[in-house]
Order: C-alpha cells, then structure tokens, then sequence
C-alpha cells in the first residue's frame, strides 16, 4: 500500500488523475490551510475565504481526468484560489452597485407611483366637474379635448357655427377653472 503523506505532488497529481480518491484528500489535507491563509489576507470574510477554496478544490475533483498536463500542483492551485479571490472581488463590486442603486430605484418608483395615483385621482375630478356642465356645452366640450377635433369640424358635424363652437368651449374651460382651480390648467 502507498504511502500518500510522502508523495511528492507530481506523483498524487498522477494518482488523481487516474481518479484516486486517496490521493485527492492528501492533496486536500496538504493544502487546504496553506490556500486557506493565503486566501484569508486577501478577503475579509472568513466565509468568502473557505467558499473559494472548496470550490477550488471542487474542481480540481471535476477536472481530475485532465490534470494530466499540469506540471506544478501548487501553482495550479494558488493560480485557481488567485482567480476564485479576483471573481469574489469583482462580485462583491458589482454587489455594492447594486446595493447603492436600490434607494434612488425605491424612491422613483414611489414617485411615480404616487404621482399616477395623483394623476387618476384629478383625472376622476376632472371627469366628474365635466359631466356637471351643461349637456351641450359638455358635448362640445368633450368634443374639442377629448376626441382632438378642431372647432371648425365640431360646427360641422352639430350644424352650428364655428364662433358657437368656441364660445361654448372657452366658457366650459372658465367653469371648469373656478370649480378646479390651478390643478385644472396642469391637465388641459
């Protein structure tokens, strides 16, 4: 039976790739704390630190029938924990964009809640100070903002004249500006 604590890394890299499970855990226990220090300096959470390396080593059981090439199992190593602490970074940078970008996220989509619930609740004022006018005063007028038609095309279609149309328009604007006041002007 071998010997896996003396193994030099070429042999157990060898061993691993053929799938020896034996040898993977004395790879494992050999480098496990050493990567782990090493990974501790350049990250503050002990967490972000262990992830990296059982991912690490997670791969390396993954890849374990194309170690093969590699010539220098420490450096593979430090070079995969050096990129899985890279990746943390620009993750955890990405992280913190996103966090600060929430509460201007948060206040707008109030904002524009609120300001179309605002809108709703004068567009339903509006209506109802609309509806009050006289029937055809508020025909004409429904006529001109609502449906776009120039004044002109309203004479036409009721059989009335233009000037009729216009009178009855600007005194619908003057009634709904004394009911409504400034918020009024805001809509039509």
């Amino acid at each position: 039976m071998l010997d896996y604590d003396s193994l030099p890394d070429d042999r157990l890299t060898k061993l691993l790739s053929q799938g020896d499970p034996l040898a993977y855990t004395m790879v494992y226990n050999r480098y496990f704390e050493i990567l782990y220090v090493h990974t501790r300096h350049k990250l503050t959470e002990p967490d972000d630190a262990k992830d990296i390396i059982q991912e690490v080593f997670t791969q390396l059981w993954n890849k374990r029938y194309s170690l093969e090439t590699i010539t220098n199992l420490k450096a593979y190593l430090y070079a995969s924990v050096r990129n899985g602490v890279l990746n943390a970074i620009a993750h955890k940078k990405y992280e913190q964009k996103y966090i600060d970008s929430l509460p201007a996220f948060l206040n707008n989509a109030y904002s524009v809640t609120d300001h179309l619930v605002r809108e709703k609740q004068l567009i339903s004022l509006i209506d109802e100070q609309i509806a009050l006018l006289p029937e055809k005063m508020r025909i004409l007028f429904e006529m001109s903002r609502k449906q776009k038609l120039s004044h002109k095309e309203i004479g036409a279609q009721m059989n009335i004249s233009e000037l009729t149309v216009k009178k009855q328009v600007a005194n619908a604007v003057k009634i709904l500006r004394k009911k409504l006041g400034m918020s009024f002007l805001l809509v039509i």
